[in-house]
Order: C-alpha cells, then structure tokens, then sequence
C-alpha cells in the first residue's frame, strides 16, 4: 500500500519552501540598499522579477509538464529552490554587481517557487483523500505556516546575530526545499489525468464557467495579497510602529489568521458547504477592507488588515477545489492557468492600492477604498457559480 502520508509531508514542505522564497528577501531589501547602494527603484524590480518569472514558469507548466513528468518537475522545483537561496548568500559578493547576483538568485528560486505553486495541489488532488477540499485547505495553511515562521525566526535571528548574518540565515533557510528532494524523489505521485486524457488550454478556454474560475483567482489573489503587501506599511503608517513591529502586527498576524482560518476549513472542511463558506469570507473580506479605509481609529484599522488573513484564507485553495470539481479533467493545464491567473491578481492589486495611495497625498486608506472592488467581484462571480451549482 502507497504511503501517501509522506507525499502529504513532502508538500506541506513545498508550500514552506515557497512561503521562504517569498518572504525572506523583502525582509533584506533596506540591507540591500543600504550595503550594495542599490537604488529603491531597483530594490522594487525584486519583487517584480519573482513574480514575473512565476508568472512564465506557470505558463511553461500549461505545455510541457506533462511531457516531462510530475516527478522530475518536482525536484527540479525543491532544486532550483536551494540553489537561489543559497545563491542569494553568495553571489552578491561573488560577481561584479551585486544587483545582477540578487536577480540571478531570485530568478532561480522563483522557478522553484512557481513550478511548486502549480504541481503540489495536483499532486495532493489526485491521491487518494477522503476530504479533497479538507486536505486542500489544509495543505495551503503551510503556506501561511511558512510565512509566519520566515518572518518570526528571521527577526529573532537579525535580533540574536545581527543582519550582518542574513547570508547564514539564507543558507539555513536554504535546507528545507534541500531536504524535500529526497522526500520528493521517493513519496508516491498520482497523476491528476491519465496520459493523453487531460483538457488542453483551448479547450478549457472554450468552457464559460472557466473563465469564472480564472475571474475568481484572480480576485482571490488581489484580495490577499494588496491587503498581506500593504499591511506592514499600514501598521507603520496608522500607528507609528517601528519597521519590525510593523512586520510582525501586519504581514506576521495577516498569516497567522489566516493560516488558521485554512487549518479550521482542513479540520471541519467536510460539514461545511465550500462555496457558501467562500461567500461568506468575500463578505467578511469587504467588511475587513472598510474596516482599513474608512476607520478613523488606527487600531480598528489595523485589527480589519489582521482579519483580512482569515477572510481572505480560502478563496485561493476554494477555487482549486471548485474548478477540479467542475472540470475534472482539466489537468495540469487548468491548475497552471488558475495559478496564473492567482499570480496576475496578486500582482495588479497592490500596484493598483500603491498608484492610488500615491495619488491621494501617501493616504493609504484611499488605497484600501479602491482594493474593495476584489473581494467584491469575487462575490458576484461566487453567485454565478452557485446558480451553476443549483442548475446543475
């Protein structure tokens, strides 16, 4: 008999291994500038690269993993994972320009990064769980898990050793997706389809209701991730706290309630209707949002960006579950384009709140305002999906 317990453990560390490739190197970012004397502008395009390059490699999913193998995808992402993590401690001295070697680092880790975002739920789909949307929810906890602890441990580590040690840190860090090669190379891995049988992008583009599941993601990740990205500045900005107290207020509570929102969905997930669940969250999500932007009381603002986390926990991993539901089919290619369409949301939302804090004189409660039409948006497409369901 399979022992899929341990594909279970091999993901929950994929999804940490991805929770560290996108939360240590914004903690380093004053570092940087302050040590390379690399600009602010340049600093940004950090972020804007691991988003990108998850953004070519979920294309790159769509075509070609199938053809590879799921398996050798895998270890290629808990590779690819270490390297740029450990490349991050060590190419910045080693090469000429220090911004080339953070870049060439984060690209490698936002392969891993992006090749786990779309292989681990599929893996996790087609094992052979009683509760798929349970397990589901409770895998995408990790996620939070994993931030809570990149963030927690990082500032007690710069608190202990001071940030001169961060390549140290970075090589730590680096021993997870490390370890997770083994773990990966030998767990049982089902395929989601069987060969041949799995819907291509233009067929799936031609299903209406897909493209609802796409508009779902990506309000899914605007809705988390303007609201996770903002609320350090949030905390500094309403209450004047320093930056590590404004680390561990904002993006630090956002996760932990969130976290604990999936974790509670993984537990109780099979006595709970997911899409009424979902409505309810985006209805919750748009109290959370006017709670930050209309409050003129910094901590009733703050404690909506706390419970934004806990709102916003299971739109991402709900509309994983939902698709597969509807298209059970889809393969790899509908996972890839979901978590696309995740990454673009994730990427516009909070442009979208930073263009309007901006123009509104630095009040980011104007940015707030205007980051209500996500969570709203996903309520309309919820309905369209629920009158679906009753149809169907």
């Amino acid at each position: 008999m399979p022992d899929y317990g341990k594909t279970k453990i091999a993901c929950y560390m994929g999804f940490i291994t991805q929770a560290i490739a996108a939360n240590f190197a914004p903690l380093l970012f004053l570092k940087f500038h302050k040590d390379y004397g690399i600009s602010l502008g340049n600093i940004a395009l950090i972020s804007t690269v691991f988003f990108f390059t998850q953004l070519l490699v979920d294309l790159f999913c769509a075509k070609f993993v199938d053809r590879i193998g799921y398996r050798v995808s895998i270890v290629v992402s808990e590779v690819a994972s270490a390297l740029g993590l450990i490349g991050l401690a060590v190419l910045p001295d080693l090469i000429p320009s220090a911004f080339a070697g953070i870049l060439i680092s984060v690209t490698i880790y936002a392969v891993g990064s992006g090749l786990i975002e779309v292989l681990v739920s599929p893996i996790i789909e087609a094992c052979p769980f009683e509760n798929k949307e349970a397990t589901m929810s409770l895998l995408h906890s990790f996620y939070c898990w994993g931030s809570v602890g990149t963030i927690a441990v990082s500032t007690l580590f710069f608190k202990l050793f001071g940030m001169d040690s961060w390549r140290w840190l970075a090589i730590v860090w680096a021993l997870i997706p490390a370890v997770n090669i083994y773990n990966f190379a030998t767990c049982p891995i089902v395929p989601i389809v069987e060969e041949g049988q799995g819907m291509g992008i233009r067929q799936l583009g031609k299903k209406p209701l897909f493209w609802v599941s796409i508009c779902l993601m990506v309000c899914a990740g605007a809705s988390e991730l303007s609201m996770a990205q903002w609320a350090s500045a949030y905390a500094e900005a309403a209450l004047g706290l320093s930056k590590a107290v404004g680390d561990l207020m904002g993006p630090c509570m956002f996760a932990v309630t969130m976290g604990i929102c999936r974790a509670i969905y993984g537990k109780y997930g099979d006595k709970i209707n997911l899409i009424r669940f979902m409505l309810a969250s985006g209805g919750l999500c748009v109290i959370c949002y006017l709670m930050a932007s209309l409050s003129s009381n910094p901590i009733v603002g703050l404690i909506g960006c706390i419970l934004c986390g806990f709102s916003v926990a299971i739109m991402w991993p709900g509309t994983i579950s939902v698709s597969s539901g509807k298209f059970p089919t889809g393969g790899t290619a509908m996972f890839a384009l979901l978590a696309m369409a995740g990454d673009l949301g994730g990427s516009i939302g909070p442009a979208i709140v930073g263009q309007i804090t901006q123009h509104a004189g630095d009040d980011i409660r104007a940015g707030m305002g205007v980051g209500l039409i996500f969570p709203v948006v996903l309520i309309l497409m919820l309905v369209i999906m629920s009158k679906n369901e009753k149809k169907r």
